[in-house]
């Protein structure tokens, strides 16, 4: 089963949050259903900064645990060696799971009348 352990912070960078979940679009609709569960509402965790999938379970509480005892200078290194700009992941992961890739469908009323017109 798929894991993900994930760093979540608010729009200052002020908090990084280490999370480990086995549904990332789930749980960060959970942060933005929830604002200010765990910080008051100026510190709200919402933007997705790294995430990693890990397909063993036990592999991924270990490195859970590991990356939970990281300073905040390590956390901020292992952002920015794949996200550099600490863009907001979550918009890649919702254009990923979206039907945005799949080709749309023509209506049937436009692809009959294509059919019956002749020259």
């Amino acid at each position: 089963m798929k894991r993900f352990i994930y760093i979540i912070t608010d729009r200052n960078r002020n908090n990084l949050h280490v999370g480990l979940c086995s549904d990332l679009l789930k749980t960060l609709q959970f942060y933005h259903q929830m604002p200010t569960l765990f910080f008051d509402s100026a510190q709200q965790l919402n933007r997705l900064v790294y995430f990693e999938e890990i397909n063993n379970e036990d592999q991924a509480m270990e490195r859970f645990k590991f990356v939970s005892t990281f300073t905040r200078p390590q956390k901020e290194k292992m952002i920015r060696s794949v996200n550099p700009d600490w863009v907001d992941l979550t918009i890649g992961l919702n254009y990923e799971n979206s039907g945005a890739r799949t080709r749309p469908m023509l209506r049937p009323s436009i692809s009959a009348a294509r059919k019956l017109v002749t020259f």
